[in-house]
């Protein structure tokens, strides 16, 4: 039931109906997060286009709208790298000692044929020797290509170059050979073959700079006859040639992976693509093209698919708020557009964040405080929503945040801000000091510096050691940077949307307030009793699932309103007479009855949060004085004449309690009151007591405008007896049968036993 009786005895609605529950008002808040989705992701997933043609001048200056590439520096930058590109060549052994062996052995064969003339030998030899030098190549080319050693371009070139280089033996030379004898071809063959082998390890392109040292090498070898020399000296010049030669393929694939290797030429982010009046080249007018900035055709798909990606991640939201824990905050709509100021300044930060990040340096994004959301959805409203929460702001870094083109989402960041989210709500959704938000933010720091360190792991790139220590540095900042600005953020939502997070609330707490220090100073028996509240209260609150803080915090300020008249009640009447005694039980009722008003005024005087003055307002509710009414009634009786007054003149101005809170405080404060009443009371007396209080306050329909259940009444009604028991325990009498056990045992505990 949402209303109350006044005393008129008219029913009215005490909740809010103004935009706090406003159906309209909801659904516009989840609009206005729908449209918050677009914008922000729309930048990286829909550039904006314009409408400009070739040989026109453009109306508007462009600028890139995110980092793209430049095709024609580019292009130019890689031309420029493949000039720089040196030929390549090739050493290829042909192991010419080897034809050396060869022609000497012919020689040693043929001259010592007998049948075989002198002049006929000269005239076999001119055609034999440099026959035998091209065919020793030749049969090189031939097994190269079979076993494809060598590609064919190679040999083709190597022949050119050989062919261009041969070297032609003297006439006079062919003369001299017929008359060697075979010592003597013996005793030339190792210093030919020395010669040529040793000048062949040098690389050689031009033979003739090698068989210029033949003649230096002959001279010094161990031949005497001027003969062998000679012989030895053509032999060794015709048998070198080039080894060194231009590879045509290797060259052209260095050209290609210089290209590929030189960096894309990029335009930053911001940076102004055509100013404006300018003309409209045929230049410029690709480069707006290849980058999709041209309205060249409609293309509507893209903006369809981010519209239903805004609405699904806002849908969620919804239905989450709806069937999950946060369900309380559906009907308030103050709650929702707390929500929306926290969607809100965590994108508007990733932004910020984005503006300064690129391609070159996308660590920067690390620095951006992606976990400040999920942490001050956790302290402000619910935990599981906040665990909610983080997965949305995941998929919103992992587009803000990326910087790869061709690339909607980047893991990476999505993967960062779900592990620093989760472990921030983790370490601190129960922080009750400020202080403990800063330990947060270091354990921020270290979990988001380890997340990142893993994913360059995984990643397997060749991240240079100052690039690693950069990303790992701006990851740890910015957990530092997320705890300070939820430290400076938290007391703007405290104070705008009237929160009472448990950092407010054990703050409240503190003795040294100067509401409790002169509840403590002036009233100091309605401070034991609000005390002993607060303990009743905040257990049983926590039995329910409603929140045991506030409550405990609720209490110490319940009876504040005391402090006005502090001796008409009666916890601060020691050693002193009832002043109600003398008084008109109606001048009474007013007194007693205007503590909970007063005390709200004070509470709004030193600004305490709304929550807190809902309570010492509604923790009476509307309850019936029996005591004064009945007095009154006596008082006409004995002076005869008819009361002028009836029960609802006795009542509470209320309201009820409106919140599990209020009413748990309500009637810890009775039940308190009421054990404290009791001289020796018992545990049944208490029993008695605690569920006659809860079912009179039933009755009465105090619990009407709260959503307190039947089951939840069971449970406070034990919770308290309960805690009753352990704050009384010195005055609660047992039954006889518990009382002789505890004897028993006390007497066993004496003894030692």
């Amino acid at each position: 039931m949402d209303s109350k009786e006044t005393s008129s005895g008219k029913s009215f609605s005490y909740k809010n109906v103004s935009y706090k529950y406003s159906v309209l008002t909801r659904y516009t808040l989840f609009l206005f997060i729908v449209v918050l989705f677009y914008v922000s992701l729309a930048p990286k997933v829909l550039p904006e286009r314009y409408d400009i043609h070739r040989g026109s001048y453009s109306e508007k200056e462009i600028t890139a709208p995110v980092q793209i590439p430049n095709s024609k520096a580019t292009l130019k930058a890689q031309e420029k790298a493949a000039e720089q590109v040196k030929p390549d060549y090739s050493i290829i052994s042909l192991r010419n000692d080897l034809l050396v062996v060869q022609i000497l052995d012919r020689i040693d064969r043929l001259n010592q044929d007998d049948q075989v003339s002198n002049q006929d030998k000269v005239t076999i030899y001119s055609k034999e020797i440099p026959q035998r030098a091209q065919e020793f190549v030749q049969n090189f080319v031939n097994s190269s290509r079979s076993s494809g050693a060598y590609s064919d371009n190679l040999m083709d070139e190597m022949l050119r170059v050989i062919s261009q280089q041969t070297y032609r033996i003297p006439e006079e030379t062919f003369i001299k050979i017929p008359r060697l004898t075979s010592e003597d071809i013996q005793a030339m063959k190792p210093v030919a073959r020395n010669i040529v082998e040793k000048l062949s390890n040098d690389q050689i392109m031009d033979a003739q700079t090698a068989r210029a040292k033949v003649a230096e090498a002959v001279s010094t070898s161990s031949l005497s006859q001027r003969t062998l020399r000679e012989v030895v000296q053509e032999i060794a010049r015709l048998a070198l040639t080039a080894n060194k030669f231009y590879d045509e393929e290797a060259t052209k694939e260095a050209k290609v992976q210089a290209r590929e290797d030189t960096d894309t030429v990029f335009i930053k982010q911001g940076d102004i693509l055509v100013s404006k009046g300018q003309f409209i080249t045929e230049e410029l007018y690709a480069l707006l093209d290849d980058n999709k900035l041209l309205k060249n055709e409609v293309n509507y798909w893209p903006q369809l698919g981010l519209v239903m990606l805004s609405c699904l991640l806002a849908f969620g939201l919804h239905m989450f708020i709806r069937q999950s824990s946060a369900g309380k905050y559906r009907y308030n709509n103050s709650q929702l557009l707390m929500l929306v100021f926290i969607f809100v300044i965590t994108v508007l930060s990733m932004n910020m964040v984005s503006i300064v990040q690129n391609s070159v340096h996308p660590y920067i994004g690390y620095i951006a405080p992606v976990a400040l959301g999920a942490i001050l959805v956790s302290l402000l409203m619910d935990v599981s929503l906040a665990f909610f929460c983080a997965m949305i702001f995941s998929i919103l870094s992992s587009v803000i945040l990326n910087v790869n083109q061709g690339e909607i989402f980047d893991f990476h960041f999505g993967f960062f801000t779900m592990i620093v989210s989760y472990v921030a709500i983790s370490a601190i959704h129960k922080a009750s000091q400020r202080s403990t938000l800063l330990k947060g933010g270091i354990m921020v720091s270290l979990f988001g510096s380890i997340a990142v360190f893993i994913l360059i792991l995984i990643d397997g790139k060749e991240w240079s050691q100052i690039q690693t220590l950069y990303t790992l540095a701006f990851a740890f900042a910015g957990g530092l940077l997320t705890a300070v600005l939820v430290i400076g953020l938290m007391p703007f939502f405290e104070v705008t949307f009237g929160i009472l997070s448990a950092l407010k609330l054990v703050e409240l707490s503190s003795p040294n307030h100067p509401l409790l220090r002169k509840l403590l100073t002036e009233t100091p028996g309605t401070y034991h009793h609000s005390v002993m509240v607060g303990n009743l209260s905040e257990a049983a609150a926590e039995a329910i699932g409603a929140n045991g803080l506030l409550c405990r915090v609720g209490s110490y300020y319940h009876d504040i309103g005391k402090t006005k008249r502090p001796s008409y009640f009666i916890e601060n009447q020691n050693h002193m007479e009832n002043p109600h005694d003398s008084l008109d039980p109606k001048l009474s009722k007013s007194i007693i009855i205007a503590h909970a008003r007063d005390g709200v005024e004070m509470l709004k005087d030193y600004k305490l949060p709304k929550l807190i003055r809902d309570i010492a307002e509604q923790h009476h509710g509307t309850t019936f004085l029996h005591f004064f009414y009945h007095k009154a009634l006596k008082k006409a009786e004995e002076q005869g004449v008819a009361p002028e007054f009836t029960e609802l003149d006795f009542r509470y101005p209320g309201p009820k309690a409106q919140s599990k809170e209020a009413a748990v405080v309500g009637i810890a404060d009775s039940v308190e009151a009421a054990v404290r009443s009791l001289r020796n009371p018992t545990v049944e007396q208490v029993e008695t007591m605690i569920e006659k209080i809860i079912k009179s306050r039933m009755d009465d329909h105090q619990f009407n405008e709260c959503d307190l259940t039947m089951k939840e009444l069971d449970i406070i009604s034990k919770t308290l007896k309960e805690s009753v028991m352990g704050i009384f325990h010195s005055r609660i009498e047992y039954p006889e049968e518990i009382k002789k056990t505890t004897k028993i045992v006390e007497d066993d505990n004496r003894k030692g036993v």
